[in-house]
């Protein structure tokens, strides 16, 4: 029977390149166990010091890491010697230095990762899942979804939820628009579901929808567009999401990829309550 190891996979962004080259590396060794942990979006030492103590007490610890900032970089590395954790910068040699902390030979096999596994099979339902559920299409089996994102149109809930669903979440999506109602299963048990808002400036927004508005959608253009109107339509979902504690992002300046990352974090943290 195998060690099983605690990854830490540290990175300064979105960690979705940490992500991928970890996969590369776990798929060459076929008998590695593991559980994996990602951290995001760290930029300074306080955060790093954190993150080290969450290892005390764990055995077969490995650190790897993406991050830009060389002091900060010397710093995590620095600490992981002193406390004698194995810690890799992603531009080393990580497939050989893997074997050597696993005591296996690589296979060296190209393209491992992208064998027929669980974790294929999971995104591709996932994918499913969340294209039959996009833009509130459906939410008689709300119960089945890992995360549900809520914002009025055009605060990129499609384009985050396809993100997510690529990373094996099964996401629904649905708009909220003014004097209609949620899902009552939201409603009644808003708890139990992982619920994150989406907002973003109402001047931006309605700059977005003036360009990208669909002419045969059955709305009317003056209201759909109107900042004072969007602005309206932004601060009541700001009070929903206020009203049944959901955490909410503001992604005016944020990429799919960054929002991706933070919904991430907060469907961890809840699921890890």
């Amino acid at each position: 029977m195998t060690d099983k190891y605690q990854v830490f996979l540290i990175s300064d962004s979105t960690g979705e390149t940490l992500d991928r080259i970890f996969s590369s590396i776990q798929s060459q060794f076929s008998s590695f166990e593991y559980a994996k942990k990602e951290f995001v979006f760290i930029r300074t030492e306080q955060q790093i010091e954190k993150i080290i103590k969450e290892r005390e007490n764990i055995k077969n610890f490995i650190i790897l890491y993406t991050i830009v900032d060389v002091n900060l970089s010397k710093f995590l590395s620095s600490i992981c010697e002193k406390n004698q954790i194995p810690c890799f910068n992603v531009l080393g040699n990580l497939i050989t230095s893997f074997s050597k902390i696993l005591n296996q030979k690589a296979a060296h096999k190209p393209s491992a990762q992208h064998v027929l596994d669980k974790d294929y099979y999971k995104r591709i339902e996932a994918i499913q899942f969340t294209m039959s559920h996009d833009d509130g299409k459906k939410n008689v089996d709300i119960e089945q979804s890992d995360i549900i994102l809520l914002g009025v149109s055009r605060t990129s809930k499609t384009p985050t939820s396809i993100y997510l669903a690529n990373r094996g979440f099964k996401t629904m999506n649905i708009p909220l628009v003014l004097k209609q109602s949620i899902p009552k299963a939201l409603e009644d048990k808003s708890e139990k579901f992982c619920v994150i808002g989406l907002f973003a400036d109402p001047a931006r927004l309605a700059e977005i929808r003036k360009t990208r508005v669909n002419i045969n959608a059955n709305i009317d253009l003056n209201l759909y567009t109107d900042v004072e109107k969007v602005r309206e339509e932004v601060e009541e979902s700001k009070k929903m999401f206020r009203k049944f504690k959901w955490p909410a992002i503001d992604v005016t300046r944020r990429s799919v990829e960054e929002t991706a990352a933070s919904i991430i974090k907060i469907y961890e943290i809840k699921k890890n309550k």
